[in-house]
């Protein structure tokens, strides 16, 4: 590696060289104000006559003594490239305007030192090379053709309009002289002596702000020649990075898409600021052999992983409409296990009624575990490795069987439970995605001509029983029959319906909203208001048998798979929350802790181990709580001789002896909850 002191102006105007923009290089992408902040230096260095020099960071490229047919040098610019293509900008400017003010001189000057190489050929007369489409807008740009347009959307077009607008005949001799002063390091790398990924990454942590995915497109392609590159970019990353794309938003998922992928592969998490280097070790080697292996796999996937997140782009209409429905729910957390099914689909592993009817059970456990309250934290590891216990032989039942043997804080939640919750459960302040997701799905069950909700501003959310109740409501109910349902009825599903014409109905009486003509409910066609148009009055009694008919059709429609499942021995894996007391006599085979498994045998063990993994991951929570003093925290002292003493790190202890195995469970269910990880600890005691 070569580091030198350059001027711009010198490595610019040098003889015979193309500075060249791999495919791997984000997208030129600097805004107005960092071409602001830019031409300000410029301009100030410009018209201090005592500053010699102004340095604007480095140039970082690979020297592989690589030469076209015509004898053009290419550098590979692996940083530096906002910079570089933004002086490009500048020349370009200063270019079009001498030609404006007929000073051929500055013309020829700035066109064959900074901006073309001279006697190249076509393809290779530009200095600079960027990527596909900034390469157009450059060739349009250098073409001065005041009559053509430029059609597609392009940065280096709207930072060559703000510079056009800033450097006018007053001002192109300050910035003339500005360029001449300014410098950067420029640091020439061998692939043969230095490690240009190594190099990159080094940079990217002192503050180059790339995405996760631009980490990982560097770094497989950063490795290979000029032609695989090519060959992998467009084969399979460019496709990649297409379909991995909220396409309503233009936000782009790639990020979010490979998380996913390593979370099917590893069974593991990642973290999403550690995506690249969870990918980096899962994929150390990038031949173009094994590059091809890894990416078709991924690239088969991301079909899937692009119509789960727009569903539009899904033909068929039965699942377009459940997978709108998943969309709406935001279960992203599920996806590592549904492009799998997916893939299988396509595939012709399952039928088109499997799988809908996989999507629907999905949909299902979602929605009764929120109707319940159960945490969406659980989720990630529900699905993180729901995969593996597919049974293709019997594919539909295997995942529903693995779904409904869970326990505790993973479980299916079943329908007694689902139906207490959703009787009292505030469904008006929900998030409105999912309170539109409630009503329409009740609303359309079975129903041939569906209603559609979403984003229909005609149809809105009604209130029975007003929210703000008129003087003639408090005489036709009792006090305390009043008080109650506003108290407890206002917001569930029991007093909601929905209605085109709310504000006719407003806070009107029963009587007046049920046979209002035209818009009351005894002339509405939506199922909702069906049972509301035979009734005489509006009253506690009638909140809750309408509430029943509610609740029988949601059961229809978020159902419980109806199949008889193993419900285990007292012997199986278990979260702690489900296990069975600690009797003195019972002995522990093993626990796994954060998807670690433990060889513990009896119940001190295993408080010790899990204290110890708590300590290490957050110590602050056993001094800012009363948890040290519950399990007998102290610092190293004279008494740490005593065998009840287990050390939690070289300063602190903690007291093993305190009370019988079923205080320990007790202590270690009251942490798990502190540091919210009921999820974390199965536990599966030995054979009696």
């Amino acid at each position: 590696m070569k580091a030198n002191e350059t001027r711009v102006e010198d490595f610019l105007s040098s003889n015979k060289t193309q500075f060249v923009i791999p495919v791997y290089q984000r997208n030129y992408d600097w805004s107005t104000i960092e071409c602001r902040q830019l031409l300000d230096d410029i301009l100030e260095v410009g018209t201090n006559k005592k500053m010699n020099a102004h340095f604007i960071g480095s140039i970082v490229y690979v020297h592989d003594d690589v030469y076209t047919a015509s004898r053009i040098k290419e550098l590979t610019v692996i940083d530096g490239q906002q910079r570089l293509t933004t002086l490009t900008l500048i020349y370009l400017v200063l270019y079009r305007l001498a030609k404006e003010l007929k000073n051929e001189g500055l013309v020829n000057e700035i066109n064959e030192t900074y901006l073309i190489n001279k006697f190249a050929p076509e393809e290779e007369k530009l200095k600079l090379r960027p990527t596909d489409n900034n390469d157009k807008a450059l060739k349009y740009l250098l073409r001065s053709d005041e009559n053509e347009e430029f059609n597609d959307f392009s940065k280096l077009i709207d930072n060559f309009n703000y510079f056009k607008g800033r450097i006018t005949e007053e001002t192109y001799q300050v910035v003339l002289a500005g360029l001449s002063k300014l410098m950067f390091v420029e640091v020439s790398l061998d692939r043969e002596k230095d490690d240009p990924q190594r190099i990159f990454e080094s940079l990217n942590s002192t503050g180059l702000e790339l995405s996760q995915s631009d980490l990982i497109r560097n770094y497989i392609l950063m490795g290979l020649n000029r032609r695989d590159q090519n060959k992998i970019y467009q084969n399979y990353w460019e496709v990649i990075e297409k379909l991995a794309k909220d396409e309503t938003h233009n936000v782009s998922l790639v990020s979010d898409f490979i998380r996913d992928y390593l979370t099917l592969e590893n069974k593991t998490i990642a973290n999403k600021g550690k995506v690249y280097w969870e990918f980096k070790s899962k994929y150390p080697s990038t031949t173009l052999e094994n590059l091809e292996t890894v990416l078709t796999d991924i690239k088969s996937l991301v079909r899937h992983y692009n119509k789960l997140v727009n569903p539009k782009n899904e033909s068929d209409r039965d699942i377009r409409v459940h997978l709108e429905y998943l969309n709406r729910l935001e279960t992203n957390v599920a996806y590592p296990f549904l492009i799998k099914v997916y893939d299988d689909f396509a595939n012709s592993v399952i039928d088109k009624p499997t799988f809908l009817a996989i999507l629907d059970l999905i949909q299902s456990f979602i929605w009764r575990r929120f109707i319940i309250g159960l945490p969406t934290n659980a989720l990630n590891k529900i699905f993180m490795s729901l995969y593996e216990k597919v049974d293709k032989v019997d594919y539909l039942i295997s995942v529903q069987r693995s779904f409904l043997q869970r326990t505790g804080v993973q479980r299916f939640p079943r329908n007694s439970e689902v139906i207490d919750a959703l009787k009292v459960k505030d469904v008006y302040n929900i998030k409105s995605k999912n309170r539109i997701y409630l009503l329409e799905r009740l609303e359309n069950f079975d129903n041939n001509e569906p209603v559609l909700i979403e984003g229909n501003e005609d149809i809105t959310i009604e209130h029975i029983f007003p929210q703000n109740p008129d003087s003639q409501w408090k005489s036709n109910l009792s006090t305390d029959e009043f008080n109650f349902i506003k108290e407890n009825y206002l917001n569930t599903i029991g007093n909601l319906t929905l209605s085109g014409n709310n504000g006719k109905l407003s806070n009107k009486s029963f009587t007046e909203k049920r046979d209002l003509p035209s818009a009351g409910y005894k002339d509405s066609r939506l199922w909702l208001n069906k049972y509301l148009s035979i009734l005489d009055k509006w009253d506690k009694t009638e909140i809750e048998r309408r509430f029943d008919l509610i609740s029988e059709r949601f059961l229809k429609i978020w159902g419980i798979p109806d199949i008889s499942i193993n419900e285990g021995s007292d012997n199986d894996e278990v979260n702690i929350f489900d296990a069975e007391l600690p009797t003195n006599y019972r002995k522990l085979e093993y626990a796994v802790f954060f998807d670690q498994r433990m060889e513990v045998t009896d119940v001190t063990k295993l408080y010790v181990e899990v204290f110890k993994r708590l300590f290490e991951l957050q110590p602050q929570t056993f001094f800012t709580t009363d948890l040290g003093e519950k399990i007998g925290v102290t610092k190293k002292t004279d008494t740490e001789t005593k065998q009840s003493l287990v050390p939690l790190n070289d300063t602190y202890f903690m007291e093993k002896n305190i009370g019988s195995n079923i205080i320990k469970f007790d202590r270690i269910k009251y942490a798990l909850r502190l540091f919210d990880f009921e999820d974390e600890l199965i536990i599966k005691y030995a054979e009696k």
